[in-house]
């Protein structure tokens, strides 16, 4: 796929810290040798030392000795790491003892070597549950400045390519925030817009705010958060092309938007659909990648102040390599705005 060759390149070009705490899943090795050989990121191990050699040589790895592997359980920069924590944490009531604690645990550790400038992101989740992956993150690496809420987006690629940009689309939220409001959605849509454009190409960004209404055929209370998400969207970003509240079909098929959304910019062409809560999000990408036979790539998360993915656990070794692809791509995005 031209797409993910792409993503590829630019890591290449660029090589990205990119640390995997779930060092010893075989899924996990195996996918650190493909990126260290083709050298799509410099790789940061967590785990035994001994053990990781072991796997790499029981598997036939030739290229894992290129990686930094750091030992949680005898790591000679605990102590800092332990203070960080502690900093960050104290108010919250966490004491010195559960800090040291907590830098032995390899889904803290990854956030805490973000956070000190040591690693520029992450990817994990093969063998941990989205909860564990994403409790030290939000505790840690903390959301965007100015960004209220983190979400995860699915890149969906269709055979037919009459749908979205070339026919792909960005669906969000699918992975993160069960019931947002209005000023979590309307955050929502500008960031999906900015990873539709800036990891996966789009050039301009169409997005839909999505609802069972289209401009006020019905009424309801979620009705108004979408008109109301909206509003701060385009306060928010206001070159942005956006709309809603629109009806999944208003939004994306020209003869529905000719019907129920006339002057919408935006309506029967938009390449990002924002899904009104979590649970529509999910469902949605779901049916669209069994029915419509569509690729799903995700959940990208969006948000947060570095970038930290979360895998499926019956990920693909070819799935992880993507992820570091773009977890890399993410971390040069995220650079080139601070400077």
């Amino acid at each position: 796929m031209e797409l993910i060759k792409d993503i590829i390149a630019r890591a290449k070009s660029d090589r990205q810290r990119i640390v995997l705490p779930e060092a010893t899943e075989k899924r996990i090795i195996k996918a650190a040798e493909t990126v260290l050989r083709d050298g799509i990121a410099d790789i940061i191990l967590l785990g035994n030392k001994t053990e990781i050699e072991q796997l790499a040589d029981q598997y036939g790895l030739k290229n894992i000795s290129k990686a930094t592997i750091i030992d949680p359980e005898n790591n000679p920069k605990s102590e800092i790491y332990a203070d960080l924590l502690f900093q960050l944490r104290k108010e919250k009531g966490m004491t010195r003892e559960q800090a040291i604690e907590l830098t032995k645990n390899p889904l803290y550790l990854s956030c805490l070597l973000i956070k000190n400038g040591d690693a520029d992101g992450e990817v994990a989740g093969a063998r941990n549950y989205t909860g564990n992956v994403l409790r030290p993150a939000f505790q840690i690496i903390k959301t965007k400045p100015g960004v209220s809420v983190v979400s995860g987006a699915f890149l969906m690629i269709f055979k037919d390519k009459t749908f979205g940009y070339e026919g792909k689309m960005l669906f969000a939220d699918c992975a993160a925030t069960p019931n947002p409001t209005a000023e979590e959605l309307a955050h929502i849509a500008v960031c999906s817009a900015e990873t539709a454009k800036h990891i996966y190409g789009f050039p301009d960004p169409r997005v839909a705010i999505l609802s069972f209404s289209t401009k006020g055929s019905a009424k309801h209370p979620m009705v108004d958060k979408v008109i109301e998400a909206t509003k701060i969207a385009k306060t928010l970003a206001p070159k942005l092309k956006i709309d809603g509240e629109l009806q999944a079909d208003a939004a994306i098929v020209p003869s529905v938007a000719k019907e129920k959304a006339p002057e919408s910019e935006i309506a029967g062409t938009a390449d990002v659909l924002i899904f009104p809560s979590l649970e529509a999000g999910n469902i949605a990408y779901k049916l669209v990648q069994r029915l419509a036979g569509a690729q799903a790539i995700g959940p990208l998360l969006q948000g947060l102040a570095s970038p930290i993915n979360d895998l499926s656990r019956g990920c693909s070794i070819e799935d992880i390599v993507k992820l570091v692809a773009i977890t890399a791509g993410q971390a040069i995005v995220a650079k080139s705005q601070t400077n």
